[in-house]
């Protein structure tokens, strides 16, 4: 947008701050080469179209815009004179791109000292070399410095979160691999029992009774009922006392297989009904075996199934194999990252989940998301851990309005207000040395912020923290959005 220029005046343009130490012929050569324009109320550059000039505001008032999503954020209003805007790289030259990072507008008649981008680029290199090589320095250098960083941060999570996957598949993996050896105990000495049977020592109507109770007894292992553990203590001690009272060896060695398998005193009388006396230890010797197995398998099952649901769940948070932006259930995000760390949370830490299931799915990032999710509930481990270690984490969601929420809350110490302003800064950390890198936060702002057109702000006194992410339903062309690794913060 054009202005209507004006003079230039030298005396006018030392007043303001950034100019008040130069030289009269450094002046003369601001106002040879830029103008001064008054621009009226509206638009003065868009963000996304190229820099080409570089703007210092010499009275009125201005407003700057990030575009998120397809709304205009306000970022910044000021009417103090002298404050600039626009080119504000252009010394950096094609190193990178020579682009507006905002938008500027003016909401009443406003004065600008106007540098054309290539002037204050010449400009700069001249009457600063040492500040301009500085500057390019400090800039590319934060930069290489934060991605380092930032791919250390990630490192450092995947390996807690490798540790805690190691951790968790160690469980159900030496489960099995306990129950496979004594599984083939048993089948051994079913073996054993079936050399028995082919030495005529059962007569063929007698086997083909215990082969009927042997399925019956299956049958009631899959259906066997959850008992507490006072009920079953007095169970086993009623089928303790059947066994003994009918000879049969090492009762108390049987009973407890037996009512874990849901086995009663009922289910005994009607083996030894259909059994003679004679038959009834080797029946019972031949059940015990019959439900050991089918406990044995049972507990394979369960573990095999607990590590395929590991599994899954790695495979959702890492989300391999998917597209990177689709439509998404936030719950089974959260749900795979607070699996993934549930060996770092612990067990003195409570995770309560109070999920709106009625939310519908949204178009996401959600590896990203993930990477979010593990940030902030890794600060709310470290914060509860910080406070004695025993605490609550809680994960909320709702909707408000057209947005989605998602509320990580702990019970920790809290966070001081001088420094709650400054935790999504880069490189700022609250954590000891050598424990936080201070980007777990920053990148969580621009993932959520520059990447999914969110919010993310926290609430914190003592004992009650929230980190509260703010998502919308619903999302323009993922194409148009801008990496949160490279874009730029307002200026």
């Amino acid at each position: 947008m054009s202005g209507q220029l004006m003079p230039c005046n030298p005396t006018e343009i030392s007043s303001l701050f950034l100019f008040e130490k130069l030289s009269p012929e450094q002046l003369g050569r601001l106002c040879s080469e830029g103008r001064v324009e008054r621009f009226e109320p509206g638009p003065v550059y868009t963000e996304g179209d190229p820099a080409t000039c570089f703007y210092v505001m010499v009275e009125g008032t201005v407003v700057l815009y990030r575009r998120v999503g397809g709304d205009d954020v306000e970022v910044s209003r000021t009417s103090q004179r002298g404050v600039y805007a626009g080119a504000m790289q252009a010394y950096l030259g094609d190193q990178v791109p020579q682009v507006y990072n905002n938008s500027m507008r003016v909401t009443e008649p406003t004065r600008f000292f106007v540098l054309p981008a290539e002037s204050f680029s010449n400009i700069m290199r001249e009457w600063f070399p040492m500040a301009a090589h500085l500057l390019e320095g400090l800039f590319f250098g934060s930069k290489n410095t934060q991605r380092a960083i930032g791919q250390r941060e990630r490192l450092l999570a995947l390996g807690s979160l490798s540790a805690g996957l190691t951790h968790e598949l160690n469980n159900p993996a030496a489960a099995a691999v306990r129950a496979t050896a004594t599984l083939r105990e048993r089948v051994a000495k079913m073996r054993h029992k079936l050399a028995v049977i082919a030495s005529g020592a059962y007569d063929a109507e007698a086997l083909t009774r215990l082969i009927e109770i042997q399925e019956r007894t299956a049958e009631l292992v899959a259906k066997a009922p959850t008992l507490s553990p006072l009920e079953a203590s007095d169970r086993e001690d009623d089928l303790t006392d059947w066994l003994d009272d009918h000879g049969i060896q090492e009762g108390w060695r049987i009973a407890p297989t037996f009512v874990q398998a849901g086995l009663d005193v009922d289910w005994l009388e009607q083996v030894a009904a259909a059994v003679d006396e004679d038959t009834l230890p080797g029946a019972m010797g031949w059940l015990n075996y019959t439900v050991e197995t089918e406990l044995l398998m049972d507990e394979i099952d369960d573990s095999t199934n607990r590590i395929s649901h590991l599994v899954d769940a790695a495979k959702q948070y890492s989300q391999l194999d998917r597209a990177p932006y689709r439509v998404v259930d936030v719950h089974e995000l959260l749900d795979s990252t607070l699996l993934m760390l549930s060996g770092k949370i612990g067990q003195r830490i409570e995770v309560v989940k109070d999920y709106d299931r009625a939310l519908p799915a949204i178009p996401a990032y959600p590896a990203e998301l993930n990477q979010v999710w593990t940030n902030l509930v890794d600060n709310a481990v470290f914060a509860v851990n910080s406070a004695g270690g025993e605490g609550t984490l809680t994960v909320r969601t709702a909707r408000e309005g057209d947005r989605l929420l998602v509320e990580f809350r702990d019970t920790g110490p809290g966070i001081p207000p001088d420094v709650r302003g400054r935790i999504f800064d880069p490189f700022f950390t609250t954590k000891p040395v050598g424990e936080g890198t201070g980007l777990g936060l920053d990148i969580s702002w621009r993932i959520v912020v520059n990447k999914h057109h969110g919010s993310l702000h926290v609430e914190s006194v003592p004992g009650d923290t929230r980190f509260q992410v703010l998502l919308p339903l619903t999302a323009p062309d993922p194409e148009s959005t801008p990496d949160p690794e490279t874009a730029e913060e307002p200026v």
